[in-house]
Formats: structure tokens, C-alpha cells, sequence
């Protein structure tokens, strides 16, 4: 079954290549497009879409905003962000809203689509630029700010397979638990460390560990059961 995309961008001729570059794409299927956030907020929840690809620079409410107010009402949307920006308070601040991935416009159509297989399989896909900053910005924080002290070792493995990229269904093959077990485990982690998404467990994991030996998860084969 088709990957349903939705495209919220202001600008006509930047929707009308995103949609041409899913529609052709083997696997996707391009369901609806908006011009903004307002016409989004009031069709998406009906379209109901696998994967949102948002702007952030949107006439009146902002791209941001919107993921914001969509993300409750369609937890299983995820919202990827393809903007212009690439500075830390709009990154955080997606991210923050419920965004599960930060793309730059000048990602080159191969690596959207790759980008939107890996937020299908669970993961959360950053531009290089992007990503950089994310683990500079965390670099800067205090020692301790991420409250990670509280998670099990199990938990602290599921977060480090989540780190290195690996998708729900290969954390759950890697440890030898089930999918079902893995989704258990992030939910608590979720509590522990009061964030909501993916991203947010996974930058918070990358602060709190950093330089930290105790809990980092052994190769995968040592791991299998």
C-alpha cells in the first residue's frame, strides 16, 4: 500500500515539484496539497495522510503552529519539516511542536524520498546541517540537563538502537522482543523524560550520554537472543 502524502507550502511552484517528485516516486502517492496552514488545519485531519511535508514560512499561522495543533489530532501523522531555516530556535522549536524530521529546501529529490521511507519506518530524518547543529546545541547544555538516570538498562538500549537509526521492527529483532514490546518501552521512556517524539528522546539521550560509558548498547549481534 502507498506511503499518503500531504504538502503544506505557500509557494506554487515549489508544491507543485514536491508533489511531482512523490507522485512519480514508487510507493508514495501524493493525497492533497495547501497553501497554508489555516486550509491544512481544516482538511487534514479528514485526509488523514501518512506523512505531512510542512513549511515553516506559511502566510498567517505558521508552519510550526500548525504541526503544533495537527500533532494531537493525528498522532499517527508524522510532519516532516522542509524549510529554508536551519538556525537551533526554529529546529527546537519544531521539533518541540511534534515534528519528527527537519529538511532543508535544497535536499535533492533522492534524498527527500529517502527521507520519507525513514520517517515511514519509524525514524527521524534530518539535512546534515541540521543534525549538526542539534548535537552542538546539546553540547553546549549543562551537564545532567537531559534526566536520563531514571531509565532501565533495556530502555537505555532501546533509546541507543533509536539513536544509531534503527526503525521499531529492527530494535525489536536486535533485543528479541516484540514490536509490541519496543512501543512499551518507548512510551515509558517518553514519560521519563517528558518529551513526545522520537527526536526529542533522541537528543536527550545524546546530551545525558554523552562521554557516559555505563549504559551504551553493545554491537547488535551481542544483543540477539
Amino acid at each position: 500500500m502507498a506511503v499518503k502524502i500531504s504538502i503544506v507550502e505557500d509557494d506554487a511552484p515549489t508544491r507543485q515539484i514536491l508533489a511531482s517528485w512523490v507522485g512519480r516516486a514508487k510507493g508514495f502517492r501524493c493525497v492533497s496539497e495547501h497553501a497554508s496552514a489555516e486550509n491544512a488545519l481544516d482538511n487534514l485531519p479528514k485526509e488523514k495522510p501518512d506523512i505531512v511535508l510542512a513549511d515553516i514560512n506559511l502566510p498567517g499561522m505558521s508552519g510550526i503552529e500548525c504541526v503544533r495543533q495537527l500533532k494531537p489530532e493525528m498522532p499517527g501523522t508524522q510532519f516532516v519539516m522542509l524549510t529554508v531555516y536551519e538556525d537551533a530556535d526554529h529546529i527546537f522549536n519544531a521539533l518541540a511542536a511534534g515534528a519528527s524530521g527537519y529538511l532543508l529546501k535544497r535536499t535533492k529529490r533522492a534524498g527527500l524520498l529517502a527521507a520519507l521511507s525513514d520517517v515511514q519506518a519509524g525514524g527521524s530524518p534530518m539535512s546534515s546541517d541540521v543534525a549538526r547543529k542539534v548535537v552542538q546545541s546539546f553540547q553546549r547544555l549543562p551537564s545532567g540537563a537531559a534526566e536520563t538516570e531514571h531509565l532501565t538498562r533495556r530502555e537505555h538500549e532501546v533509546l541507543d538502537l533509536l539513536a544509531r537509526g534503527y526503525a521499531f521492527k529492527e530494535v525489536a529483532d536486535v533485543l528479541g522482543i516484540s514490536v509490541t514490546t519496543v512501543s512499551t518501552h518507548i512510551r515509558r521512556i517518553y514519560e521519563k523524560l517528558h518529551v513526545h517524539s522520537r527526536s526529542q528522546a533522541v537528543a536527550a539521550c545524546t546530551q545525558s550520554a554523552r562521554g557516559d560509558e555505563r549504559w551504551r548498547t553493545p554491537p547488535a549481534s551481542a544483543l540477539k537472543r
